[in-house]
């Protein structure tokens, strides 16, 4: 079964009196894969709170985000603190199923998230967030342990995206989608984002990481440790 009559048949067995209803993720996309799922929002009113649930029907995997129409915006909101804005952009994507007159007011607020970006971190984030990948990085450097260096470099890639985006007021991606949000950000960068981590899990080298890394801080004044101080 395609993905839309898929989910139009899941909407209509499973939430047949919701107020509105969208597909989302790769498959609207074009980006499927075959272990791709039908992400889906619901908008469904009278319920005590939001919940997430899995399925399996038609022949598809789908999960399916269940919310009011006040639980949204709290999901919205914690996606622009996060600076993740997962809930956000399947609504601004999603294909229509089902419609009682609501999506053009929600689609608008999550076009208008996204546009806008997260939330700018505070002073004492940046300096926090700073420290902690100069941290990594010194252990990095540090250890002659290559098995501690592969989990160290992990955090890193995920740190140092996180501090590059967030600083340049982008949104940040887990998993699949930091590759993602870096290329959306800067394909150039992104490109040598990966080529450092490639050189160091293919062959070792850690030069490129420490590079990387660097010039991520540079701005901010480069690595932080002396002076750094929390909850005096």
């Amino acid at each position: 079964m395609k993905p839309i009559d898929a989910a139009t048949q899941f909407i209509n067995e499973f939430f047949p009196d919701c107020q509105a209803a969208v597909l989302a993720g790769s498959v609207v996309r074009g980006e499927e894969t075959p272990t791709s799922d039908l992400d889906i929002v619901v908008i469904q009113d009278g319920l005590p709170s939001a919940y997430r649930e899995s399925h399996v029907e038609y022949g598809w995997p789908i999960e399916v985000f269940v919310h009011t129409q006040m639980s949204y915006k709290d999901f919205f909101n914690s996606d622009a603190e996060r600076g993740r804005p997962s809930l956000a952009r399947m609504m601004s994507e999603g294909i229509v199923i089902v419609d009682s007159g609501i999506l053009h007011r929600i689609k608008g607020e999550a076009d208008e998230l996204l546009r806008k970006g997260p939330e700018e971190w505070t002073d004492s984030v940046l300096q926090t967030k700073r420290y902690m990948l100069s941290d990594l990085l010194d252990d990095f450097i540090g250890t002659s342990d290559e098995a501690e260096a592969l989990f160290i470099a992990n955090a890193i890639a995920e740190a140092a995206h996180e501090f590059v985006l967030r600083t340049n007021g982008k949104w940040i991606g887990a998993s699949k989608w930091i590759v993602r949000a870096l290329r959306q950000y800067d394909v150039y960068f992104a490109d040598r984002f990966l080529a450092a981590f490639q050189e160091f899990y293919k062959h070792g080298e850690r030069e490129a990481v420490i590079q990387i890394v660097d010039e991520v801080l540079e701005p901010f004044g480069g690595r932080l440790f002396a002076g750094y101080s929390i909850g005096k």
